[in-house]
């Protein structure tokens, strides 16, 4: 039995790569797995020392089928260094599962994401599966389809990595002429409309709101586990992108599953908890004025 190949794509968080190495080597299908860490360079001096700690773990891992490490020379951003990366991948073994580092798979994790890709890898209305599901007091079933794509570990197939569309204009147009502003953001739920007019502008340089839109575009379903397969640990104030937050922990989770057939069909029942959940999550007015009174306060004069 072949399994898909692992993407692993860091930065200059050392300690959170190597729980998470831990973690995924515990997975039983790790030793029959490739490896592929892909290791951006520093942006600054400030930066380089824990690169390279992150670099010198990455050459010892073992418990691998093999390990390859990709060291760029200069500072990529994790937005290209993804792009590139998984459209390697693609083209190179047909699918890739994908993983940043500050996600903590389950020992499950592996069994999940490639009995999906098995299941699916012919189904052109599934564009990729996703490992995880967001902490919602409803039970969600124990697999279930959404409509769009998702970046909390991940997997996908060329075929679906060929539809990404890189330009955030493009995809924002599309949602316009479309009237689909209000249904990509989870019927009012959170502002991801919002977030990709933030990435034209510069604002941010996130390739999942791209990712996601080009997959809603499309109409492509992704399938996401009822027992969240990952726990992202990375939202404790480390990373560029998350600040420091305990909402998308979960108490229980890593269930094991089985990806059985299910209808190849959005769950209103899922899509209504996570919107459910999003809407806890969306800025309040009062922060988003405070937010943008601190960036005016600590821009200098021109």
């Amino acid at each position: 039995m072949s399994f898909a190949p692992i993407a692993v794509f860091t930065y200059n968080r050392p300690d959170h790569f190597r729980r998470m190495m831990d973690a995924i080597a515990h997975n039983p299908e790790a030793a029959s797995s490739r490896l592929f860490v892909f290791s951006d360079a520093p942006k600054d001096a400030t930066a380089a020392k824990r690169v390279a700690q992150v670099r010198s773990r990455a050459h010892g891992i073992k418990g691998f089928r093999s390990v390859e490490v990709i060291e760029q020379e200069t500072n990529q951003g994790i937005a290209n260094s993804i792009i590139a990366g998984v459209a390697d991948m693609t083209n190179r073994f047909g699918g890739v599962i994908v993983l940043e580092d500050d996600l903590l798979p389950s020992v499950h994790f592996l069994q999940y994401m490639n009995d999906a890709l098995r299941r699916y890898a012919s189904d052109d209305r599934v564009i990729s599966v996703h490992a995880y599901a967001y902490p919602v007091t409803a039970r969600l079933p124990e697999t279930f389809f959404l409509r769009g794509a998702d970046c909390w570990g991940w997997a996908t197939w060329k075929r679906g990595w060929d539809l990404f569309e890189p330009s955030g204009r493009k995809l924002l147009t599309a949602l316009e002429e479309r009237r689909l502003t209000q249904e990509f953001d989870f019927d009012g739920a959170y502002p991801y409309t919002q977030m990709l007019c933030d990435c034209i502008e510069g604002k941010n340089d996130s390739w999942a709101i791209r990712w996601y839109a080009s997959a809603f575009l499309q109409g492509k379903l992704t399938l996401y586990p009822g027992s969240s397969q990952v726990q992202n640990i990375g939202a404790d104030g480390s990373g560029i992108h998350v600040g420091s937050t305990r909402l998308f922990e979960h108490a229980e989770w890593g269930r094991g599953l089985s990806v059985d057939p299910i209808p190849v069909e959005e769950s209103v029942q899922a899509r209504r908890a996570f919107a459910g959940y999003l809407a806890q999550l969306r800025p309040s007015m009062a922060a988003r004025v405070f937010r943008r009174f601190k960036q005016l306060v600590s821009t200098p004069a021109s």
